[in-house]
């Protein structure tokens, strides 16, 4: 900032941009509520099908967020063209005031030309003419230097002004090259601060490992942990430390050896650290400034690289630990999810041996204690996990096609021979992956990896981020998920131990279980010309599942109390909601399943009864070896999932809420199978505790006889709330309706157990 531009700067142009900015987060601000009450307000609200179930109204949601993010883009500018404006205006002040008070004391500042400027004084003291009556104001050499300095300052604080905004606004017009950045600050000042943190983090990231102090880490830590999840701050800092940079760091200073002082003072905080560092990379992902696109370029490149040393860990083991927590960008992830892979292929020839053996000289790269994170699949798994498209994507994607030359693998066809079949990333890490042993701090062997695996396909079947359940609604299947649940119950249903062996994954497998339950009902009904499609209606894509893979799918989930209790209680949930959904008398005609109520109550009745009894048989598979301890879980499981449900939690009245609402009906449809669901879920499960019995016959036998009197039980009270609160007085049968087609329905299903899953029951 020069001294002319400053001192005759006139502001009426900036004036303007802040009054036109404000005018425009004005507007923004009741677009971005027409949008998401009224545009997206009614997406959520229609009956949608087919491809607009997914297509359609998914563009609707990112159009709203796109006008979120535009409010919330302009507010920044406005805050911090008005922040600027208003203090370059008092800088422009600060200077004129300097000045007249300099020309009091008979001092001139002068531009020189080239942004300098010099301070004189017009008549040297020594020339005043004393004693004449013409002395000019006191002044002399150390006036003059003070003067100069001041306006000095006043020019220094003026550039420092106007740099930084320019700086930071340049910054937040970067982080996205198409749309609108959701970067939020109050005013300049905190924007500025987030870019200056980033720089100084950078830098200390920069230092050699050995050389980073104690006081140092802790200034790191404290800064990503405030500064995680802003988005200036997250693309700046990987940016100025660059991929290979945030490898080489976090490497440095797990080395064994190292940095002794650091490791042995701040071991405790160095899982924290991790965490506040993967946000924050996940932050920098989101931006599609240039900066970040060479970033993910690179980091996908250093992958396949050792870091630090020739003996060092590959980049993909540092790196996937930097991903457990954060949100990472879904096509950096699928990038980098391909060439892990391909890395992986490389190392274990094509999938037929194992890699990432760790040896005991090997250090940790993950610092949370679970295990030692030398397998980057599972960091990797777990950021998937927070990423369902991106998880989608990957376990859809092939590892290896069936006319690869060196295919490792072999399947029996259908005529028994055997030949060597094409393998999705899915299939290749469920069924044939050699997962490497790991252990915990403790030494203990850990089975996070899988977990996590688990956890990623739970993200990647039903749209959701891993442990969360929906709000709001279940968003409705895409083809692609129904794709990768199809194959996750095909491969159960072909070798359960698959699951069985590994039952900590079953929590996962049986919350994607309870979100597909519309595709597992219609495929109980062996209907051949979908007619049931209107008893059990889907938004989005279906999964189309075989009876015979549904019965041993639920069959082996069921074997696990938490797998078993997300099931159980998702489909009686589901139930109740499809009778208060077929009973309304104001369902449009074209969406009845019958004329009938009797046959609409019957058909949803029968679903329940079949999936019951399915898991009343798993279960008793467990219960008989060890009655008492496994019988006391299996009900508190199902105790925890019902307060879940009647809590409010997820889609509030249950599992395919958003499926079965009508146009017509609406909100108020789903306020009376709330209200349907959660009365009679309370009441179904009020006694849900174990019962220690010692003789494992008896209480296999005593579950098998209580849970067929609870479900018909249930069915009964479900149809007659619903019919209650529709006020039909014209149904007075419909308790016995649905008690007698759960009762039936539970009793065959030990026939179909029987006949579809022989192989996988016990001999008591």
């Amino acid at each position: 900032m020069d001294l002319d531009s400053l001192r005759f700067a006139r502001f009426a142009l900036l004036d303007d941009a802040v009054d036109d900015w404000s005018t425009l987060v004005n507007r923004l601000e009741k677009w971005e509520r027409d949008a998401s009450k009224g545009l997206q307000g009614a997406a959520n609200r229609a009956n949608w099908a087919g491809v607009n179930a997914t297509v359609s109204k998914e563009f609707i949601g990112k159009t709203a967020g796109e006008f979120h993010d535009a409010h919330a883009q302009a507010k920044s500018i406005h805050r911090i063209l008005l922040d600027t404006r208003d203090e370059l205006k008092r800088h422009h002040r600060r200077l004129n005031d300097a000045i007249e008070r300099g020309m009091k004391k008979n001092l001139t500042v002068t531009p020189t030309g080239g942004g300098g400027f010099t301070v004189r004084m017009n008549v040297h003291p020594d020339r005043s003419g004393k004693g004449t009556g013409a002395e000019l104001p006191d002044h002399g050499e150390r006036d003059v230097t003070a003067l100069r300095d001041e306006v000095q300052r006043i020019l220094d604080d003026a550039t420092e002004s106007d740099t930084s905004a320019s700086k930071v606004l340049k910054a937040i017009a970067d982080q996205s090259t198409y749309g609108f950045t959701d970067a939020k600050y109050k005013d300049r000042d905190s924007a500025v601060a987030a870019v200056k943190t980033a720089d100084e983090l950078a830098t200390l990231a920069k230092k050699d490992p050995r050389d980073l102090s104690v006081k140092e880490f802790d200034k790191f830590n404290a800064g990503l942990k405030t500064y995680a999840s802003d988005p200036l701050f997250a693309e700046r800092f990987a940016t100025k430390l660059g991929a290979k940079g945030a490898l080489e760091f976090w490497a440095g200073i797990n080395e064994p050896g190292v940095n002794p002082d650091l490791n042995d003072s701040r071991q405790g905080k160095f899982g924290e650290f991790q965490k506040n560092l993967s946000l924050t990379l996940a932050s920098a992902t989101q931006s599609d400034s240039a900066g970040m696109v060479d970033w993910t370029r690179q980091m996908v490149d250093q992958g396949g690289q050792p870091v630090r040393t020739n003996s060092g860990p590959y980049g993909f083991q540092v790196m996937s630990n930097l991903m457990r927590w954060g949100n990472y960008d879904d096509a950096f992830l699928h990038t980098y999810g391909t060439a892990l892979m391909d890395t992986e292929k490389k190392l274990t020839g094509n999938g037929a041996g194992e890699a990432w053996r760790r040896t005991p000289n090997s250090p940790y790269l993950n610092r949370t204690g679970s295990d030692t994170g030398w397998d980057p699949m599972t960091g990797f798994m777990k950021g998937l996990s927070n990423s369902p498209a991106a998880a989608t994507s990957f376990f859809n994607s092939p590892f290896i096609e069936k006319d690869d030359a060196d295919n490792p693998f072999e399947r029996a066809n259908d005529k028994g021979e055997l030949v060597k079949p094409t393998l999705s990333n899915f299939q290749y890490l469920f069924e044939e992956r050699e997962w490497p042993l790991d252990e915990n701090a403790e030494g203990q062997p850990s089975n996070v990896g899988r977990n996590n695996f688990a956890l990623a396909l739970e993200a990647g079947t039903t749209g959701h981020t891993a442990g969360e359940l929906p709000t709001g609604g279940p968003t409705p299947h895409t083809a692609d998920q129904a794709r990768l649940m199809r194959s996750i119950v095909e491969s159960v249903s072909q070798d359960n131990t698959r699951l069985t062996e590994h039952p900590y994954m079953a929590d996962s497998f049986g919350q994607m279980g309870a979100e597909y339950l519309h595709d597992i009902n219609r495929a109980m009904t062996n209907d051949q010309d979908r007619d049931t499609d209107r008893l059990f209606p889907i938004v989005g894509e279906p999964a189309n599942f075989q009876h015979r893979d549904v019965t041993r799918f639920l069959f082996t989930v069921g074997q696990h109390p938490e797998g078993y209790a997300a099931v159980e209680v998702g489909q009686k949930s589901y139930m109740a909601n499809l009778m208060a959904y077929h009973l309304d008398p104001s369902l449009p005609e074209d969406l009845r399943y019958a004329t009938n109520p009797q046959l609409v109550v019957e058909g949803v009745a029968n679903g329940s009864g079949e999936v019951a009894g399915t898991l009343a048989q798993a279960r008793a598979e467990v219960v008989a070896g060890e009655a008492a301890e496994k019988d006391q879980a299996y009900e508190e499981s199902v105790a925890r999932w019902k307060d879940g449900i009647s809590g409010g939690i997820g889609t509030g009245i249950g599992v395919g809420t958003s499926y079965i609402a009508s146009p017509v009906g609406g909100a108020v449809i789903g306020g009376v199978a709330e209200t349907v669901s959660n009365q009679v879920l309370g009441d179904l499960f009020k006694d849900a505790e174990g019962k220690a019995k010692s003789a494992a016959g008896y209480v296999m036998g005593e579950h098998w006889e209580a849970g067929m009197e609870k479900n018909s039980h249930y069915s009964k009270e479900a149809a007659e709330s619903a019919v209650k609160h529709h006020h039909r007085n014209d149904l007075p049968d419909v308790g016995v309706w649905a008690r007698t087609a759960t009762d039936r329905a539970y009793r065959l299903s030990e026939s179909s157990v029987t006949n579809m899953a022989a192989d996988l029951k016990t001999d008591i």
